[in-house]
């Protein structure tokens, strides 16, 4: 579904990104580990079309669209809920759900069902649909990141840091949310994250990022037993 080759990325001058390479297959979830700063974000971002890759190619569906515009390329329905969640604080839940489907043109039946059935998921969310977005709590915002990026029925979807800033019990129910999603809409996932433990034990293959290199990958329960990887990474 997304295959990345030999892309360089700079900020003006600085390089971010070296001759990075990843793919994901289709109904798989991949995560990507790395410390703060190391070029994940930045990769989330070039991928959707924020940055430009100085070199390499960015390939989606079957797609090129290393130098595709980023309304364009959510348009192909590949979603990324960003970092830090950024819903519409003074909007209602429920417009934030319904700004999430604005590329998809749904008929009124059509919204309604897929409201739905993100209240399916987050029944939470029913409950609260009138109240505004930014009077919620940290949990529940990073709730409606999620639903509203699944509004548009994604082709496949990126998450950017979804455990930052939550408790530890809200992480765990986040977590089991995002492998919930995958295997209801079938679709595959990519989840960015310092929480390297909660990423790799929900994925299928890790990618580890380190100061813009990719230095490795493998299957995630495979990396989890290693001993370098549970020293730098897992607290082992």
């Amino acid at each position: 579904m997304l295959k990345v080759e030999n892309i360089d990325v700079y900020y003006g001058k600085v390089q971010a990104l070296y001759d990075v390479c990843f793919e994901v297959g289709e109904n798989e979830i991949v995560s990507i580990i790395g410390s703060n700063g190391a070029g994940k974000s930045t990769l989330m971002k070039t991928i959707m079309g924020v940055n430009k890759p100085a070199k390499g190619t960015i390939e989606f569906n079957g797609e090129q669209i290393g130098s595709v515009k980023t309304n364009l390329i959510v348009g192909k329905r590949l979603v990324y809920i960003p970092e830090g969640r950024e819903v519409f604080p003074k909007m209602s839940v429920k417009d934030n759900l319904v700004m999430g489907a604005y590329s998809r043109k749904y008929s009124s039946a059509e919204m309604n069902r897929k409201l739905e059935e993100m209240f399916e998921i987050y029944p939470r969310l029913k409950e609260r649909q009138s109240q505004l977005a930014g009077s919620m709590s940290g949990g529940e915002q990073q709730m409606l990141a999620i639903a509203r990026g699944l509004m548009s029925e994604p082709k496949m979807v990126m998450y950017d840091e979804p455990s930052l800033g939550l408790s530890p019990l809200i992480v765990d129910e986040m977590f089991e949310t995002i492998v919930k999603v995958k295997q209801t809409m079938k679709i595959p996932v990519v989840i960015v994250e310092q929480n390297a433990f909660m990423a790799m034990s929900i994925s299928d293959r890790t990618y580890i990022l380190e100061n813009g290199h990719m230095k490795g990958s493998g299957a995630s329960k495979e990396l989890m037993d290693s001993p370098e990887i549970k020293k730098a990474y897992l607290g082992g």
